[in-house]
């Protein structure tokens, strides 16, 4: 599948650099719609695929206003109950048809029943080429499998706002956004569109990043973002960001994703999804700047700006050993 889209000025930051959120929810959406297709292709009872996790995003090129984007997706491997999907972004100049590579993505679904939508349905087995595509795959989900079941443990971490913060700390750019979960944000069964949901993750963590270094800025790389929990409609949504870590000409930027099921009093707040985010600083020209580097004053700030730094430098060496991919 390959639907067009042309990039409008509401879709892009006052530098003109489209949204990574704009980008995120067009991956999401393409994913949506070939896994579903798939999840429905046997006889059986019918289902929605539901996103449950997007694998490490890099953000290869800038995609710019008038340009158009060109979105593939494909099934590379299914499991009893999951689907992976992957998903590359082109953009076109339609004025010289010049195109670029900007992302390359993988996502997860599992497929809901829509008789009752906490029922996770079987999944069609996909026909491989090559007897090595399964097992590639299979590795694959067993790494992503192990790694949600770390993030977990995180789920209880709320961030607090602090009166009269000092400039490059992590309390003078954290940000929140409140959110009402209408029609408009949802699937036909009252679900939040995973899309949705990270491109409000990319506005707050942009929030964050603007405020940290007072420049223009953009999305460079969204690490795994874990949906623990669906988002019914009618839900109060809080999305908050924090600064985690920052290098010479990076930021780290943590942000959490909690639901409020106001109008429902017998279920509590919960978290629905987490990521981590990594933004860069850009002057007028479009070149890399230096970022402010980041002040963590608590225990808990210096353990996640350690954190951070692992992160970092394990991506680093990552990107060393693979000299033909684009940071």
């Amino acid at each position: 599948m390959r639907p067009l889209l042309i990039m409008r000025p509401d879709d892009a930051n006052v530098a003109g650099n489209v949204h990574g959120g704009t980008i995120l929810k067009m991956i999401e959406e393409a994913g949506a719609i070939i896994s579903t297709r798939h999840c429905n292709s046997w006889n059986g009872e019918r289902c929605v695929a539901a996103l449950a996790r997007v694998e490490r995003t890099d953000f290869l090129s800038p995609m710019c206003i008038g340009e158009v984007a060109h979105v593939s997706a494909e099934i590379t491997y299914t499991s009893k109950h999951s689907v992976e999907v992957q998903v590359h972004v082109m953009s076109e100049n339609i004025l010289t048809g010049t195109k670029k590579l900007t992302n390359k993505a993988t996502l997860w679904y599992v497929p809901l029943s829509l008789k009752n939508v906490d029922k996770v349905l079987e999944v069609p087995p996909v026909v491989y080429s090559r007897q090595e595509q399964e097992e590639e795959g299979r590795k694959r989900y067993e790494a992503q499998k192990l790694a949600r079941m770390e993030t977990k443990w995180r789920n209880g971490d709320i961030v607090q706002p602090v009166l009269n913060p000092e400039p490059n700390t992590v309390s003078y750019s954290q940000s929140s956004l409140i959110h009402l979960v209408g029609p408009s944000d949802c699937t036909l069964h009252g679900f939040v569109h995973g899309g949705v949901t990270m491109k409000l993750m990319d506005e707050v963590a942009g929030i964050v990043a603007a405020r940290h270094c007072k420049t223009n800025i953009v999305t460079a790389s969204v690490d795994a973002i874990n949906f623990h929990d669906k988002i019914r409609k009618g839900c109060v949504i809080t999305i908050s960001g924090r600064m985690t870590f920052t290098s010479n000409k990076s930021m780290e930027i943590e942000v959490l994703v909690d639901a409020d099921p106001v109008v429902d009093n017998s279920q509590k707040r919960y978290r629905a999804a987490s990521a981590f985010f990594t933004y860069v600083s850009l002057s007028q020209e479009g070149r890399s700047l230096p970022v402010p580097q980041l002040v963590p004053e608590t225990e808990d700030e210096k353990k996640r700006f350690e954190e951070g730094k692992g992160r970092y430098l394990q991506m680093k060496a990552k990107r060393q050993g693979q000299p033909e991919s684009q940071p």
